[in-house]
């Protein structure tokens, strides 16, 4: 105990250098923390995403890409799927139910889906969670919109609202639907998923407000007046869609049901299952992981190395402090323990500081990939072999003390109280 005081004073009285020290130290560590979860809470926020669903069914495109547009919003497609395909896919044999998305509008930045009932019905995320309207009620009139929680809360619309769709899915709106404006009838509950970042329209209403825009630019007196496309709701439906959800009887056939689409003469086709894709999505990824903990080893390391440069460089300082100890009755090994005692509580408050500073960020980083990327990041603490690993970085810190505890245990009375000129 005496000699831990005497190290906290010692530190307390080289202040500066040791707040220093204890800082560089907290960012290394800060960074390897962060690192390893965000890493964690990302790939959970993926899983939860998305539950329930067999085979996403798109044209003939990359799987990763395919995840990645159909359930995160993320790119866009390469080609449609025709209607007549979706119909015959959705009756066959194997097939529970199928639902169709019609992405390539937007608003303010937010992907609108063309979509079935079938979405709020059969979706799940998390685990199995359904999806439930917190205000209002799904679309029943042809030009009502269905807006997600986040869209919600971030543009500050309720219901009643009126708004106008975007054609194209980019963050500037340059050409606008403005003769078809929708009413907001509902608002999504929260799921923490990129569900809270879109917008929802019905098949029908897609297709009404696209009537005219086949070559992709509106055709002066091509377009359908809303009170006509309403009489006409239930003949309107969509050319093409963009992608297609499946939920099958039995997940035994989900093999045979994927060979059968990927191998559909009448267009190509591309089906893939959710959770083979991700594991795909993280092999992609794991290399820029793996040179993330490389990095932030190297910081952690170079830290370290600070803490030696800095008890080096006071050690040759306090050689007439060592020798005043040593008159008084301190022996060698208490003196060497003196600084092995430093340099543990530098180390250990470094690691507490790193800690919560990774916790800090996590919760400030928490909102942007809520609000780019639907993704829901809570605060967790570091797991158990997380916390080995910082174990291991403190027992790392005790082993490099030892250099400069073991120059001063070789120090004698007599060079300490030498005064050289």
């Amino acid at each position: 105990m005496n000699l831990l005081g005497l190290a906290w004073r010692s530190l307390l009285n080289r202040r500066f250098a040791v707040i220093l020290t204890v800082c560089t130290i907290a960012l290394s560590i800060g960074l390897l923390v962060l690192v390893e979860q965000l890493r964690s809470e990302v790939r959970t926020g993926f899983h939860r995403s998305v539950s329930g669903v067999d085979l996403i069914v798109g044209a003939r495109t990359s799987p990763v890409q395919l995840l990645l547009y159909s359930v995160f919003g993320i790119g866009d497609a390469t080609n449609d799927i025709s209607w007549e395909t979706f119909e015959q896919l959705k009756v066959l044999p194997q097939v529970d139910w199928a639902i169709p998305m019609a992405l390539g509008d937007s608003f303010r930045g937010f992907r609108v889906m063309g979509t079935s009932r079938d979405f709020f019905e059969h979706y799940r995320f998390g685990n199995r969670e359904s999806l439930s309207v917190a205000r209002g009620e799904i679309f029943d009139d042809l030009f009502e919109v269905v807006i997600g929680a986040q869209v919600a809360r971030q543009l500050g619309y309720d219901l009643g609202d009126h708004i106008v769709l975007a054609h194209g899915t980019g963050n500037v709106a340059l050409q606008a639907h403005d003769d078809h404006p929708f009413t907001i009838s509902g608002i999504l509950a929260p799921t923490g998923t990129p569900v809270d970042q879109q917008l929802y329209i019905s098949l029908a209403a897609h297709r009404a407000i696209h009537i005219g825009w086949e070559t992709g630019v509106q055709r002066p007196g091509a377009t359908i007046d809303p009170e006509a496309a309403r009489d006409r709701a239930d003949e309107l439906r969509p050319n093409a869609i963009t992608a297609l959800l499946l939920g099958l009887n039995t997940r035994a056939a989900v093999f045979d049901l994927q060979r059968v689409i990927n191998r559909y003469r009448p267009e190509a086709l591309t089906a893939i299952m959710p959770g083979i894709t991700l594991q795909q999505l993280w092999r992609i990824t794991g290399l820029a992981e793996q040179v993330l903990r490389v990095v932030a080893a190297l910081v952690v390391l170079a830290g370290l190395l600070g803490m030696l440069t800095v008890l080096l460089t006071t050690l040759s300082e306090r050689r007439r402090e060592m020798a005043i100890l040593r008159a008084n009755g301190a022996r060698p090994w208490q003196i060497s323990s003196l600084l092995v005692f430093e340099a543990g509580l530098i180390a250990a408050a470094g690691i507490v500081l790193g800690v919560v500073l990774a916790l800090v960020v996590q919760r400030a980083a928490a909102p942007w990939l809520l609000a780019n990327y639907g993704l829901h990041v809570g605060l967790s603490w570091p797991e158990p072999w997380q916390l080995g690993v910082l174990g291991i970085i403190f027992l790392a810190a005790l082993l490099i003390a030892l250099v400069p505890a073991f120059m001063a245990y070789r120090r004698t009375l007599s060079d300490g109280m030498q005064v050289k000129t």
